[in-house]
């Protein structure tokens, strides 16, 4: 009989689980893993290969192990009068929740989220030993701030995790909900809003939330508007009292001199890199208009993606779609699939695709 994981001695609270990923499968237009699909562009990828390059010269030794140069230049970006001591960074946002979750989480401690939300976030719970408690969502996929408090108070959680915009739904996060929360407890709050550059131009984040509130954390990445998912920058801004927290846990020089060297010159062109993101913007809402003249359902978002519900047979119509050279997510959510948005090209694939699955299969009457 083969040897397999269960016959390890792994920790009890790690049997059975499955490991994160999405399907990794080699197809014309890949749209399920809500990447930026745009290439960056040629003159900012010269300038970051020279920067690395250049770091090249001194890689034989150790990198800055408190990456100054690349948080004062995320300060920058983010603005709101946010200094280098507010700002933290790691080998992608899963790294800095998982970096909070060390520091404020553990054994005989729990994190609340309100699923359907980014599946990391359980999961990175589970393997620093964090209770995960699941709370329950309002109509479309929303949280209430009269919802989110009611279930902070039923759990009294250590951390609460919010996604906004959510993934994997896309829809908003209102200001008021995360104050509520603030308010309604004595522990961590973190905001994780991956997909922000994606929202309403103007539209206020998180990050305007931060003055006096000493327990708010705010997660981004570079993966996805500055098409940087390769790269794993993941990055937060929060009190200088939580950067110290997360110093006590972090190992020892967790970002490398390339890494550092490549975001920060990605960084220098943040206004070339984000050009793409209004094309996007503009392929998501493509989306959504013609899904719903075929008669699906798709959620208002404010992300890079959109979720759509009508789907017959959410399996059938993703291998119908992965048949016509173009895969999506099944996430499980019933009579659910979800779409990233990309380049002209490739929505007009997926639109042309989608139509064929509706004639296979025409879509039916769902509720969230």
């Amino acid at each position: 009989m083969a040897f397999t994981l269960e016959d390890l001695p792994i920790r009890d609270d790690l049997r059975g689980q499955s490991p994160y990923g999405a399907p990794q499968k080699h197809v014309r237009v890949q749209l399920n893993v809500n990447e930026n699909t745009h290439p960056v562009p040629q003159d900012v990828a010269d300038d970051i290969v020279e920067s690395v390059r250049r770091a090249l010269e001194t890689v034989n030794r150790y990198p800055d192990r408190e990456f100054t140069e690349l948080r004062e230049s995320l300060a920058g970006y983010l603005g709101h009068d946010l200094a280098a001591e507010q700002i933290w960074a790691a080998n992608g946002s899963n790294e800095v929740i998982q970096q909070l979750l060390q520091a404020f989480g553990g054994p005989g401690r729990s994190v609340l989220g309100f699923p359907p939300t980014y599946s990391m976030h359980s999961i990175i719970a589970s393997g620093t030993g964090t209770q995960w408690i699941a709370a329950e969502r309002d109509a479309e996929f929303r949280i209430s701030p009269e919802t989110a408090v009611a279930a902070v108070r039923a759990h009294r959680p250590d951390v609460v995790f919010l996604c906004g915009p959510n993934n994997p739904t896309g829809t908003p996060l209102d200001l008021a909900t995360i104050e509520a929360v603030y308010d309604a407890t004595d522990g961590i709050v973190m905001v994780d809003e991956a997909y922000a550059e994606f929202m309403p131009v103007g539209q206020p984040t998180a990050l305007t939330l931060l003055p006096g509130r000493e327990r708010l954390v705010v997660s981004r990445t570079m993966s996805k508007a500055f098409a940087f998912a390769g790269a794993r920058v993941g990055y937060l801004a929060a009190h200088p009292a939580v950067i110290d927290a997360l110093r006590l846990v972090r190992l020892p020089y967790h970002l490398s001199a390339l890494t550092q060297a490549a975001a920060v010159a990605a960084l220098r062109h943040a206004p070339e890199m984000l050009a793409m993101v209004d094309d996007i913007r503009g392929q998501r809402d493509r989306m959504v208009d013609g899904l719903r003249a075929m008669g699906y359902s798709p959620y208002e978002t404010w992300s890079n993606f959109v979720l759509f519900g009508g789907v017959a047979d959410p399996r059938a119509a993703f291998e119908s779609l992965l048949e016509q050279d173009v895969i999506v997510r099944d996430l499980g959510i019933p009579n659910h699939l979800r779409v990233s948005a990309g380049t002209e090209e490739e929505t007009t694939a997926f639109l042309d695709a989608m139509r064929r699955v509706a004639t296979e299969q025409p879509p039916v009457r769902v509720t969230a």
